[in-house]
């Protein structure tokens, strides 16, 4: 029986540290627990999601609290029922996690809807999510953010 080397054990116990928390996350967002999710979120947080002046719950974010806040927000400036988010790809190498998909939506004050891809991008250290950097449809956004205009 093959004996696996100490650097090798190590890796592979990061990679199941890393997945773990960030299986952790993804049910705190479930659940829209902002408790859990600022436990589970660093007490600095490297938050990348492009700034969208016209979307309410985009906006800088560095602190553990406001990170966890994010998910809050959004389901205040959306219908829970038309929430979706569809994981297709979940990779992880050592501390990082990047999970692919597809998410939909609808925004409460125009009524406007938003679909389209998405990547994630999680960095978990000692633990706590560290790095979160999204990318995602943000002209879907705007367009489902903008008022609605007549002629």
């Amino acid at each position: 029986m093959p004996v696996k080397s100490t650097a090798a054990t190590t890796a592979g116990s990061v990679a199941d540290a890393t997945r773990a928390v960030v299986r952790e996350f993804l049910a705190a967002r479930l659940a829209c627990d902002t408790e859990r999710l600022a436990a589970l979120f660093a007490d600095e947080v490297d938050w990348l999601l492009a700034e969208n002046p016209a979307v309410p719950w985009i906006r800088p974010r560095s602190s553990a609290a406001d990170c966890a806040a994010q998910g809050a927000e959004l389901m205040e400036h959306t219908v829970p029922e038309d929430a979706r988010a569809r994981v297709d790809t979940f990779l992880v190498d050592g501390t990082d996690a990047v999970l692919m998909g597809h998410l939909s939506g609808t925004v409460r004050a125009t009524g406007k809807s938003f679909e389209g891809p998405f990547a994630l991008r999680l960095t978990v250290e000692d633990g706590r999510i560290t790095r979160h950097h999204l990318y995602e449809n943000s002209l879907s956004l705007a367009e489902a953010c903008a008022p609605c205009v007549r002629v």
